[in-house]
């Protein structure tokens, strides 16, 4: 192979490797990897499903979106802080604050399932209920575990 011939491989393969990264760039390469924490006082998308499995964890999603809201922080913030061991800086809010906006969000999560249409009647009584009665850390922890009784 001649010299030219050689330099002309080289020059088309760096060619080709520019091309194909900036084909990537265009397709979003740039944000592949970012974290990207939503802010949890705009609407997200529903958690998709039916049934009472469905209902009952956009609920707890919702709720635990709305504490989060009132305590401006991150959803994966608030659950994160709320585990021992996690690793999380300590909580930066005393325990009467946390429960009132996780009981908070959690009412008004209930409110919207009413209005959507996905929750009625009794059962909407009943989990009032057992938002403004029950420990909140039970709540937080273990409250999605009646989806499994209830199917």
């Amino acid at each position: 192979m001649s010299r030219r011939t050689a330099l002309g491989v080289l020059v088309a393969l760096f060619v080709g490797a520019a091309g194909l990264i900036a084909l990537e760039l265009a397709n979003g390469a740039a944000d592949a990897g970012t974290l990207a924490i939503r802010d949890p006082c705009e609407p997200r998308h529903p958690f998709p499903g039916e049934g009472i499995d469905a209902v009952l964890q956009r609920i707890v999603s919702d709720g635990l979106d709305g504490a989060a809201c009132e305590l401006e922080t991150s959803r994966e913030e608030l659950v994160l802080s709320l585990a021992p061991g996690s690793g999380v800086e300590p909580i930066p809010w005393d325990d009467e604050t946390i429960e009132r906006a996780v009981r908070a969000g959690l009412l008004e999560s209930i409110d919207d399932a009413e209005e959507r249409g996905s929750l009625y009647g009794l059962l909407a009584v009943a989990l009032r209920q057992v938002v403004e009665h029950a420990p909140v850390q039970w709540l937080i922890d273990g409250g999605q575990g009646i989806a499994g009784l209830l199917d």
